[in-house]
């Protein structure tokens, strides 16, 4: 499978949450929902869809069962969110030359 599209919905003053992602593979299967998160340490990483279970407990509703598809998936996510990240901070700046 193909990363084909990847969209980030950044948020704002949510804490460790930084954004949503929605992915799409093939141009024929969506994942929604996934999370950006800035860890403890200030690196970021992709926090998969997931449901609250009975117990509280949080579990996966789709995931990579491989480590090398989790961080092509986490590498793309993260690029695609510094890079939103940049375009507001230059559109910032210009608004405020403005």
């Amino acid at each position: 499978m193909n990363i084909t599209e990847v969209k980030v919905y950044p948020v704002k003053d949510e804490g460790k949450l930084k954004a949503y992602a929605t992915m799409v593979f093939d141009n024929k299967f969506i994942v929604r929902d996934m999370k950006i998160i800035q860890g403890s340490e200030g690196a970021f990483f992709v926090s998969m869809p997931s449901r609250r279970k009975k117990d509280g407990t949080f579990k996966d509703i789709a995931h990579p069962l491989d480590q090398d598809t989790r961080l092509e998936i986490e590498r793309a996510v993260i690029e695609e969110y510094e890079g939103a990240v940049q375009e507001v901070k230059s559109d910032s700046v210009t608004a405020e030359e403005l």
